[in-house]
């Protein structure tokens, strides 16, 4: 699969994320509109699904980088770093997203927006400190291949739709009105009974359903940012190393967000790797993906 096919695929599984998800509030606002004999929760679901997808492909990077509490940093704040970015985006032929910075002596990175001209790279302060120039390169360079893979467009708005199917699991587990519902109505008594199991069964799964959107649209796109890197850097070696000293960091980032945990290069979270949660991790064990780089040294 060449660099224009995937594009085309990770543009495409964000408009059918974006149909699905108004379609799912559609039928959800139709249940619950059902269960309470009132018809305005399905407009109230719709237009909730409507402006969660607005909000997540517009503003999903704003929101991403309030959520990480970053701060901008322009050219003569570090120019080093400043041109190092620059000098990868001309040999990459991308445009010099903007540059964040979060203070946190966790070192690692991630990278948000809907595409090239509105992308953003953000680094924590502890990757800058702990990382040699050719390995920061190497972490610049997988951010700059999720942009021109166009990974972040559908990772940013998978954060935001998944944060929007949070919360309002959340206001359904708040509703205590479940008996507001004609109770004369023998007829209709069954589909009112699976209507209320369907709300329940919604508020107590969406986090799962929010984790595994999360975890089908992760693994993937990591270990073909890795072989891009190493590709744009001709230097694996730069990537090897500086996965090895992400990893070998213990300590998990101070603020840590279950919502963005995906974007970054290395779960911020550090959790311990076992054979169950293995299943349910954002990112792929650092260990393959340093496995599949040396089979790149060796090509």
């Amino acid at each position: 699969m060449n660099l224009y096919t995937n594009v085309s695929r990770n543009i495409s599984k964000t408009y059918l994320l974006l149909f699905v998800f108004v379609l799912f509030f559609g039928i959800f606002g139709y249940v619950i509109s059902y269960y309470f004999e009132n018809s305005v929760f399905i407009y109230i679901a719709l237009a909730y699904a409507i402006v969660s997808s607005f909000v997540g492909y517009w503003f999903s990077d704003r929101i991403i980088l309030s959520m990480s509490n970053a701060k901008l940093i322009k050219h003569d704040d570090n120019q080093d770093l400043y041109h190092l970015v620059e000098n990868l985006c001309i040999a990459s032929g991308l445009p010099v997203p903007k540059i964040y910075v979060i203070n946190d002596p966790s070192p690692n990175a991630f990278a948000t927006g809907r595409n090239p001209k509105h992308a953003v790279i953000c680094l924590t302060s502890g990757l800058m400190e702990t990382l040699n120039k050719s390995e920061l390169e190497a972490v610049i360079a997988h951010e700059l291949s999720h942009i021109k893979n166009y990974d972040i467009l559908i990772a940013s708005l998978v954060v935001v739709l998944a944060t929007a199917i949070m919360w309002l699991s959340q206001i359904v587990l708040r509703m205590g009105s479940w008996n507001s519902r004609s109770k004369n109505d023998d007829r209709n008594g069954y589909f009112a009974l699976i209507s209320l199991i369907f709300l329940i069964g919604f508020a107590i799964l969406s986090p799962i359903v929010a984790t595994l959107i999360q975890l089908a649209i992760s693994r993937k796109r990591e270990f073909l940012a890795d072989s891009s890197a190493a590709l744009m850097t001709r230097y694996p070696e730069g990537l090897i190393s500086a996965l090895q000293k992400i990893s070998s960091y213990q300590k998990p980032m101070a603020k840590v967000n279950d919502y963005t945990r995906n974007l970054y290069i290395s779960d911020p979270a550090k959790q311990k790797v076992t054979w169950f949660n293995k299943l349910f991790l954002t990112h792929p064990p650092i260990e393959e993906r340093i496995r599949s780089l040396e089979q790149i040294k060796k090509t």
